[in-house]
């Protein structure tokens, strides 16, 4: 397939309609398409939800990704990945000059739209390829709770827990500040491991960030029940008190 088209991919914030860039909305509004992420084509996705305060629904176009597939680079999840690319490919071919991706937080960080350009450009190299970067879950999380998520000489250390908590026990264990992204259904190990750490009185997580039933607690607030897969866990790292301790 020969194109001589622009692939971008813009980062939509993590659901909140409002936390979405200046850039991210001209950049989708100069697009003849928009492609949204979805789990079936007769529902939509967070993304689409988003990208629908700010381009006429017209435009916006469904790819399914199998995105609770929980199997590793599975036949449905490269089988998804190929028919959205062809569908990339076709607006090109249909005379499409651009073709704009949707993706809830930044599109460089943990997104579908990295595999999405990795193979719309072996199927076609000549595709030009751009990301416009979003706000993250963690960032939205931490102004909204309060959390500082490094401050000094700190690290930062972010991770996803869908293959289970040992990884997020090592991090619990140093001195960064722990992000942990996508954590639903480990979530009463998760808590478990992070109150062992003692990091359990100023830990906060997110369920459904931008969403009318969202959900932003202490993590003491867990009952035991998993979360929605796409919650986000901040673990503060220990700091001294008083103003400056980590410079």
């Amino acid at each position: 397939m020969g194109t001589g088209g622009r692939l971008v991919g813009v980062g939509v914030g993590p659901g909140d309609p409002e936390l979405v860039t200046v850039k991210a909305v001209r950049r989708m509004r100069e697009a003849d398409t928009v492609i949204v992420p979805v789990l079936a084509g007769d529902e939509p996705g967070r993304a689409e939800a988003t990208v629908r305060a700010h381009v006429d629904g017209s435009r916006i176009e469904r790819a399914v990704f199998a995105l609770n597939d929980r199997h590793g680079l599975s036949k449905r999840r490269v089988r998804a990945w190929d028919e959205a690319a062809r569908a990339v490919l076709r607006r090109f071919e249909e005379g499409k000059a651009t073709v704009a991706f949707a993706t809830i937080g930044d599109p460089n960080v943990y997104s579908t739209f990295t595999y999405l350009a990795q193979t719309v450009r072996e199927m076609a190299p000549e595709t030009e390829v751009e990301t416009i970067p979003g706000v993250t879950a963690m960032q939205d999380l931490a102004a909204r709770s309060g959390r500082v998520l490094a401050e000094g000489s700190e690290p930062l250390t972010l991770l996803p827990v869908t293959g289970g908590v040992e990884r997020l026990r090592s991090a619990l264990d140093s001195d960064a500040t722990v992000v942990a992204y996508k954590f639903g259904r480990f979530a009463p190990q998760v808590a478990e491991a992070v109150r062992e750490s003692g990091r359990g009185e100023d830990s906060v997580y997110g369920a459904r960030l931008g969403l009318d039933d969202e959900e932003i607690a202490p993590l003491d607030k867990l009952d035991g029940a998993d979360l929605p897969y796409l919650s986000t866990l901040i673990a503060p790292a220990r700091r001294e008190a008083g103003r400056g301790g980590k410079l």
